[in-house]
């Protein structure tokens, strides 16, 4: 069972600076609710501090080390730069910054980064939700609107992810989705206080077939919207 799931992105799709964006993509029902990929907004800022501050422990074991303590990274005035330079990023072509929602609620972030054009036409995938609907499906869900995305419409070939090998719950997204495991980046990046293994994942447009949101309906995973 599929059929379409990306509209058009609506009032302003036609003045697109880059292939995709901005755009607000279909939605899938899972058991944590009801999942969507928007750009993200200014006023996403006040949820955003408010669930970072109260899931620090959780992000920081997987997330990358960064300047300043988390309370200076996730403090009043730090929403407005990180904002605006994805938005930057987003029309240069450069990434694709979404909020994800949950039931009309932001609950994380999903960014394809890093997009590089010409004849390689690839990309990361990164995401975090909220601690207390991470084991509903939405990070899974997330992603493969995400993928069907750049696959579909942003022009890309490759989407690659790196992960923890002890992040369990996010190589299961990975894998379920059909992601291959592609090897090992021994002391790949600084997290939590050391220089961390990360497995690589990734794949192709020629391996997506119907769609990886489809892939999730056939299976009994999800339901569209």
């Amino acid at each position: 069972m599929s059929r379409p799931l990306y509209p058009e992105a609506g009032p302003g799709a036609d003045e697109r600076r880059s292939p995709g964006w901005p755009a607000r993509l279909g939605a899938l029902k899972v058991p944590a609710g009801e999942v969507r990929l928007r750009p993200l907004l200014y006023r996403d800022g006040r949820a955003w501090r408010k669930l970072r501050l109260r899931d620090r422990e959780y992000l920081r074991r997987w997330e990358p080390n960064a300047p300043g303590t988390w309370e200076e990274r996730h403090g009043v005035m730090s929403w407005p730069t990180q904002w605006f330079g994805l938005r930057t990023l987003g029309r240069r072509g450069l990434c694709l910054p979404f909020a994800l929602t949950i039931d009309g609620e932001f609950a994380g972030q999903l960014t394809i980064g890093n997009i590089i054009r010409a004849s390689l036409r690839s990309a990361w995938v990164g995401y975090w939700v909220d601690s207390a609907r991470a084991s509903g499906g939405a990070a899974t869900a997330a992603v493969a609107l995400a993928a069907d995305h750049a696959f579909a419409h942003a022009g890309l070939h490759r989407l690659e992810a790196t992960v923890r090998p002890d992040n369990v719950a996010s190589v299961r997204v990975l894998t379920k989705l059909g992601f291959r495991k592609e090897g090992l980046f021994e002391r790949y990046l600084d997290v939590d206080g050391a220089w961390r293994d990360h497995l690589c994942f990734a794949m192709t447009a020629e391996e997506t077939g119907s769609g990886l949101a489809a892939r999730l309906v056939d299976a009994g995973k999800a339901e569209y919207i």
